[in-house]
């Protein structure tokens, strides 16, 4: 992710301001996630209008202190637009800050299920394939409480359950920093069901935690596929 879009550095009101409306867009009611949706589209047509604008600013002029001036400007809007939309208000965070005291991490975790839950509609709406793997690598790396250990977990449940999808293979990389009984227990379940996709997804995840060693690549991948790794 970078720095050049959404809040900066803010605090939790101020998130749940700009975007309280986005936990619609995992709501089981189609309605409601329909609402949602609408207002994604409004909060993203503004974002693109908004740095539409800066690259406009941008453009040489001789008036150089008017320039900056109307690049200043034109930044300030796009960050204010940026914050009230998704996925670009994910881009905010700062290089040095932990994900896990991030005041956007709600909204990570949002965007995540999302993808999870309803992945059509996040790819119509917000497909942001680099902001996915990202937010899952940062999530990966951090120590998490209780609260957030247990949606990363339902995350890794989610996800092995479906077809893979583009950057899916990251989500080896939570559940092994969420390795324990809970989530063992969630994916012993998906490998016994009678899902196809659960019952192979379940069965690399498990071997691979029990193989901490063993980094996941394709090549892996493909050889466990094949029988030949045991």
């Amino acid at each position: 992710m970078t720095e050049v879009a959404g809040a900066g550095i803010d605090d939790d009101q101020g998130w749940s301001e700009r975007l309280a409306w986005a936990y619609g867009l995992t709501a089981p009611d189609a309605a409601e996630r329909a609402a949602a949706l609408v207002r994604l589209a409004g909060a993203r047509r503004e974002a693109d209008a908004a740095l539409l604008r800066v690259h406009r600013a941008s453009q040489p002029t001789r008036w150089l202190r008017r320039k900056a001036r109307d690049r200043a400007a034109a930044d300030k809007a796009y960050d204010e637009a940026a914050s009230r939309s998704l996925p670009e208000a994910l881009w905010s965070k700062p290089y040095s800050q932990e994900i896990s005291t991030w005041p956007g991490l709600p909204f990570a975790l949002l965007f995540l299920e999302w993808e999870a839950r309803y992945p059509q509609e996040w790819t119509q709406h917000a497909k942001a394939w680099g902001t996915k793997q990202s937010l899952i690598r940062q999530l990966a790396a951090a120590d998490h409480d209780h609260q957030v250990r247990a949606r990363l977990i339902d995350l890794v449940g989610l996800v092995v359950q479906r077809s893979y999808r583009c950057k899916d293979r990251e989500y080896v990389r939570v559940a092994r920093a969420v390795d324990g009984d809970e989530l063992r227990d969630r994916l012993r379940r998906a490998h016994r069901s009678e899902n196809p996709a659960a019952r192979l997804h379940a069965g690399y995840v498990l071997w691979l935690l029990d193989r901490p060693e063993i980094p996941n690549t394709r090549h892996v991948w493909r050889s466990w596929l094949a029988g030949t790794l045991t």
